[in-house]
């Protein structure tokens, strides 16, 4: 299982971007759906969540900016991000967690990173 993210940038500030991450593989089924990020010298956070039935959380700082969205047909999260704010620039990671083909548990996957620099 693979997941693969695409999207990031250099926006301005008060701009719009969107990611996306698509999971590969030997799928059986995918559970919650999730974005991280980490900025320089900062812990990794959660950034936004979605369950496979739509129900999402979002992390105070991006409330009302930020949208997560899913694909369940296509094994893909997405990440709206609009209003954003310098202190938005960090390394972005989805993550999801997968049962593969054949298996019986869901396991923790991790997408590379990509990166969004707010700035002007």
């Amino acid at each position: 299982v693979q997941l693969q993210a695409y999207g990031g940038g250099l926006v301005e500030p008060g701009g719009s971007l969107s990611l996306s991450c698509a999971a590969s593989g030997r799928i059986s089924s995918i559970s919650g759906m999730n974005w991280y990020r980490q900025a320089p010298g900062k812990q990794r956070e959660l950034v936004a969540g979605i369950s496979r039935y739509g129900s999402t959380n979002y992390a105070d700082s991006v409330k009302g900016r930020f949208t997560i969205s899913r694909d369940n047909a296509k094994n893909t999260v997405y990440l709206q991000m609009n209003s954003l704010k310098p202190e938005d620039t960090a390394v972005y990671y989805c993550n999801a967690a997968v049962r593969s083909s054949g298996g019986y548990s869901y396991n923790d996957y991790w997408g590379r990173g990509t990166l969004v620099t707010v700035s002007s």
